[in-house]
C-alpha cells in the first residue's frame, strides 16, 4: 500500500470544471504500467500542478490522475539494467502528472527512459527544490549562452523573478557574472531578490503601459516566465542581436508584439520546452546545475510541506502568493 493524491473527474454537483481531490490508500497493482517502480521521497509543487489540482486549466488529460510532474527517489524494482533497484533517482517532464500518474505520491511506475541518475550534488530534497522549475531555469541560461550572451554582453533581465523559475534564474545568471535585473509584480520581494543576486529590482509596471514595436536598447537576455505583454515589452526592450529565452504564461499566453526586434535588431526569440527535452541536454543541464547553483540560495529559496498541505497550498500559486520553491515530502 502507498499514500496518493488523486484527482478525479468533477462531479455533476461539484464546482465546474474543479477535480476533486483526496489522498487515498492505493494498492501497487493500481499504477500505470512501466519498466521501473520509485518508491518517491520527494516532489514538488509547482504552477502547472496548481492548476491541475485546482482545475484552472485543463492540464490532466485523464482521471484519475496523480498530478505532480516531478518526483525523486529510490528505485524498487526494475527491468532496466541501467536503473538497477537502490539506484537514486530524478524524473521532470515526460507528461507525469498529466497523462501518466505523477509525483505526489509516495510510489510511482515509470519508463526508464524518463529517469536520469540523481546527480551526487543533490540530496532528493534539493534535487526537487531545482525540480522543473530549476531544470527549466537552466535551459533558458543555456540558450542565452548558445546564443553567444555572455556576462560582457550586458544586463540579463528575469521576469516573474520571485517565481520558481526566476528565483533559481536569478541565482544562476548571478553567479555566472551577469548583472541581473530582475522584475516582480511584488515589490515586497525585492530584499529577497537581491539576497538571490539580483543587482536591481524593477517593477512589473516597467513592462507595462502602451506597446511600441521598438523601445530603447536595453537587455542583451531575457529570460520570461511571463509572457502576455510583458514580454512583449522586454522583446522592444532589447538589444542588436541580444536573446530572449520565453519559459512561461504566468500572465498570458497571447504575444503582442510586432516583428520589429526580429528584422530590425535581429533579436532571438528562442522557446524553452522542457517536458520533453532530451536526454542529452538533460544531462548536460543537471550537470551544469551541479556545478553553477548555489546550493545555500536554494535552501534559502525552498520551504517544505507534507503532501497533506498540498491541496490546501495550490490556490496559492493562482493568487501570486509563492515565492521561490515548495518541496513536497510525501512520507509526511
Amino acid at each position: 500500500m502507498f499514500r496518493a493524491l488523486m484527482l478525479e473527474e468533477p462531479s455533476a454537483w461539484a464546482e465546474p470544471e474543479k477535480p476533486e481531490a483526496a489522498l487515498r490508500q492505493m494498492e501497487d497493482d493500481a499504477l500505470p504500467d512501466g519498466d521501473v517502480l520509485v518508491r518517491i521521497d520527494h516532489s514538488t509543487l509547482n504552477y502547472k500542478d496548481a492548476l491541475a489540482i485546482t482545475g484552472a486549466a485543463p492540464i490532466v488529460r485523464s482521471f484519475p490522475m496523480v498530478p505532480g510532474i516531478d518526483l525523486a527517489g529510490t528505485v524498487e524494482f526494475s527491468d532496466r539494467i541501467d536503473f538497477p533497484a537502490g539506484e537514486k533517482v530524478v524524473l521532470t517532464g515526460w507528461g507525469i502528472g498529466e497523462t501518466h500518474w505523477g509525483g505526489l505520491a509516495q510510489k510511482a511506475r515509470v519508463k526508464g527512459d524518463w529517469l536520469i541518475p540523481l546527480p551526487d550534488a543533490f540530496t532528493t530534497s534539493r534535487a526537487m527544490a531545482i525540480g522543473t522549475a530549476g531544470f527549466t531555469a537552466m535551459l533558458a541560461v543555456l540558450a542565452l549562452e548558445d546564443h553567444g550572451v555572455t556576462p560582457d554582453s550586458g544586463e540579463v533581465l528575469v521576469t516573474g523573478a520571485a517565481g520558481g523559475v526566476g528565483s533559481i534564474a536569478v541565482c544562476l545568471l548571478s553567479k555566472l557574472g551577469y548583472r541581473v535585473v530582475a522584475s516582480t509584480g511584488r515589490p515586497a520581494e525585492g530584499g529577497y531578490l537581491k539576497s538571490l543576486g539580483a543587482a536591481e529590482v524593477i517593477g512589473r509596471d516597467v513592462l507595462d503601459g502602451p506597446l511600441r514595436p521598438l523601445a530603447k536598447e536595453r537587455w542583451a537576455g531575457v529570460v520570461d516566465s511571463v509572457g502576455g505583454t510583458t514580454l512583449a515589452h522586454a522583446l522592444a526592450q532589447t538589444r542588436y542581436a541580444g536573446t530572449v529565452a520565453a519559459c512561461g504564461l504566468a500572465q498570458s499566453m497571447d504575444l503582442p508584439a510586432s516583428v520589429a526586434p526580429f528584422i530590425l535588431r535581429g533579436v532571438t526569440l528562442t522557446g524553452i520546452a522542457s517536458v520533453f527535452c532530451p536526454r542529452e541536454r538533460r544531462l548536460l543541464a543537471w550537470k551544469r546545475l551541479a556545478a553553477d547553483l548555489d546550493v545555500e540560495k536554494l535552501d534559502a529559496l525552498t520551504s517544505t510541506i507534507p503532501l497533506s498541505d498540498v491541496v490546501r497550498t495550490a490556490p496559492l500559486f493562482l493568487e501570486g502568493r509563492v515565492r521561490g520553491r515548495i518541496v513536497v515530502d510525501v512520507n509526511r
